[in-house]
Formats: C-alpha cells, sequence, structure tokens
C-alpha cells in the first residue's frame, strides 16, 4: 500500500532518527534496511551514490514493497528534478537534497510526496516553506550553527521543522542538546550504520544500535 505524505511525515517524527545508507549490493541494503525497520526506524534514506544507483534502488524498493511494506524509503543525495522523477517512478516515498532546488519541490509537490531540502540559512529555510516543504534539512548540521542556529531559527520562525544531518551523533548526550534544541527529527549515517557492522553482515549489531538511539529520543522527549 503506498505510502502518502503525511504518513511518511508522521512516521519520521515519530522514530525521530533517519538512518541514511547506501551499498552498491541490493542484498546488503535489504539485511541493513530491515534491521533499521526492526530497530524502530523503518524510515530509511537511501543515497543516490554512483552508476546505477535509480536501478538498484527500484530492485530494493520493489522487494520491499513485497515483503516488508510497513517500510517507507526514500531517497536521498537528488539535486535536480530529472532525477527525482526517476527516483519516483521507483517507488521513493520521499526525497531529500543537499540543497534547495526548487524544481525538485514542484516535481515532488505534483506527485504528493514529501521533499526535505538541505537548507543553511533563514532565507533558504523560508523558501523552503513557500514551496510547501513541511520538513527542511539542515545541512551540514554541525556546519551552519548547530544547535544554537536551531533556537535561533524557532525563535521568530517557530513552526519550523528541522531534520539536521551531519553532527548528530548516536549517544545520549548529542541527542539531548540537538532534540534539546528543538528539532524534529535527525539524519544519522555511518556512526549509526557502521562500516565494520556491514562489513561483518552484522545485521543484529545494526538493529540494536538503530534501536537503542530510537529509545534514547523517545527517552529524551519524555522528560
Amino acid at each position: 500500500m503506498p505510502h502518502d505524505r503525511l504518513t511518511v511525515l508522521t512516521a519520521l517524527e515519530t522514530q525521530g532518527v533517519a538512518p541514511v545508507f547506501y551499498h552498491a549490493d541490493p542484498e546488503v541494503c535489504l539485511n541493513v534496511i530491515r534491521a533499521c525497520a526492526r530497530g524502530g526506524a523503518p524510515v530509511v534514506e537511501f543515497t543516490n551514490r554512483g552508476d546505477f544507483a535509480c536501478d538498484l534502488f527500484g530492485e530494493i524498493a520493489r522487494e520491499l514493497q513485497k515483503t516488508d511494506p510497513e517500510v517507507i524509503l526514500g531517497i536521498g543525495s537528488v539535486v535536480d528534478a530529472g532525477t527525482a522523477a526517476l527516483f519516483l517512478n521507483r517507488g521513493a516515498r520521499f526525497v531529500v537534497s543537499p540543497c534547495l532546488v526548487e524544481d525538485v519541490a514542484r516535481v515532488c509537490n505534483r506527485r504528493m510526496t514529501a521533499y526535505f531540502p538541505g537548507c543553511g540559512s533563514v532565507t533558504e529555510i523560508g523558501r523552503a516553506h513557500e514551496l510547501g516543504c513541511e520538513i527542511v534539512k539542515l545541512f551540514p548540521g554541525a556546519s551552519v550553527g548547530g544547535p544554537d542556529f536551531v533556537k535561533a531559527v524557532l525563535g521568530p520562525m517557530p513552526w519550523t521543522k528541522i531534520m539536521p544531518t551531519g553532527g548528530v551523533d548516536p549517544d545520549a548526550a548529542s541527542i539531548a542538546k540537538w532534540f534539546g534544541s528543538g528539532i524534529t527529527a535527525a539524519g544519522m549515517g555511518s556512526k549509526l550504520i557502521t562500516d565494520a557492522a556491514v562489513r561483518a553482515g552484522d545485521w543484529a549489531a545494526i538493529e540494536a544500535q538503530v534501536k537503542t538511539t530510537v529509545q534514547a529520543v523517545k527517552a529524551f522527549r519524555a522528560k
């Protein structure tokens, strides 16, 4: 069953942690994504990397729709409308960019699909809102001001929902610092899904790390 935009946004906000991942082997990808889902993070960002990434994504998405319909798979590192359309036609449930691309926002809006553009200034965030983006990706999160920047933005623009990627670690101290500033969710890559665990095929370790991180977010929000 297709996931509509509101379902995707609600699921991402609920889990709080957005795993960000890429691997060239489809079996590895499926194992990692399923481990994330078992750990409480079924919303996963697969990044657009290398040749044939679109075909790889389509293969993975098709399999997950049959076997793991609760998984909400989106695509990241999209910087143009044509690429966004290719991935949308292969089942992407949301689109993420490192920068704000207005044509991508328009393509996603036509398909009623969530778009998370990378923003590094208040002006870009305001423009993203104008284009209908419910959640903005703060990127690179630590380099553009970190939690202090988030707090500063939410002062005059309290309706802003921010998801930093880059600088948020899967530990209680980092989670407290960032979520304490008011973020909605956080993208996490290799510190959440470690290269060592992937190389070892230790899917249980990935599941455990994701579960611990998701629970840490929930615990902080419950305070």
